[in-house]
């Protein structure tokens, strides 16, 4: 059982399901999780081992740029809310893949680890550019440095989790939670991701000209019409995503 480890033919599958998902309006919302006792262990190092005692010199920027960059960015850009279910271990990549995630829920046997410097390894998959924003620089630093193991209650209180279930409730809250998203203004929740993302690299004044330009687009949208009219008539929005 290797806890969903990555290999090759994982990671290129989990690329063209997200650009399934992307490409489809009927989804409207992404649920990830992990097949089995774990969410995902990060990478294959079985494969790793085999390929070193053959004498082949590793390519691990070409790997990081072919096989998790893609899955990384389009977690965090593609514009349909993605909701991480955390069960088990997320550890290396996969912990990456759960922080790309906009929102986490986590089992109570869940743990992340940040493993990588125990191979002579820096935290990949984004782990250094999204860690520090989730949980603030000096904790994101001695988290990456010790690789010690998060619990799911210390997750959630240093913000790495948004809500700890017991394990059989997991899937049950995440699937309610994407279902109220996909529920929801799609286009607004693209938007909202488009805005948040630009927010973390640019100075206040680069973003507020940004956010206007986002707002009209958000403004010219049928769900905003809706929610307008439902807000008036004191009824629920009816939200096609339109």
């Amino acid at each position: 059982d290797k806890l969903n480890a990555v290999n090759d033919a994982l990671s290129y599958a989990l690329i063209d399901a997200l650009k399934t998902a992307r490409k489809d309006p009927a989804v409207r919302a992404i649920l990830l999780t992990g097949a089995g006792r774990g969410f995902c262990a990060g990478q294959d190092l079985e494969s790793r081992s085999i390929g070193a005692e053959k004498g082949e010199i590793p390519h691990l920027g070409q790997s990081i740029r072919n096989r998790y960059m893609p899955i990384i960015t389009l977690l965090r850009t593609i514009e349909k809310p993605v909701v991480g279910a955390v069960n088990g271990v997320a550890a290396g990549a996969g912990a990456s893949m759960a922080f790309a995630c906009d929102v986490r829920i986590a089992a109570e046997s869940a743990s992340f680890i940040q493993a990588f410097i125990k191979v002579g390894l820096i935290p990949d998959s984004g782990a250094c550019f999204m860690l520090p924003r989730l949980v603030g620089l000096g904790r994101a630093m001695e988290l990456m440095m010790s690789g010690r193991k998060v619990k799911a209650d210390e997750a959630l209180q240093m913000g790495l989790v948004n809500q700890v279930v017991p394990d059989d409730e997991l899937m049950t809250t995440a699937l309610a939670l994407a279902t109220d998203y996909a529920q929801g203004p799609t286009k607004a929740f693209g938007l909202l991701k488009r805005a948040t993302n630009r927010a973390m690299d640019c100075d206040l004044e680069t973003y507020l000209a940004y956010e206007a330009d986002v707002q009209e687009i958000a403004g010219r949208t049928a769900d905003f019409a809706e929610g307008v009219a439902a807000f008036v008539q004191k009824r629920p929005a009816n939200f096609t995503g339109a």
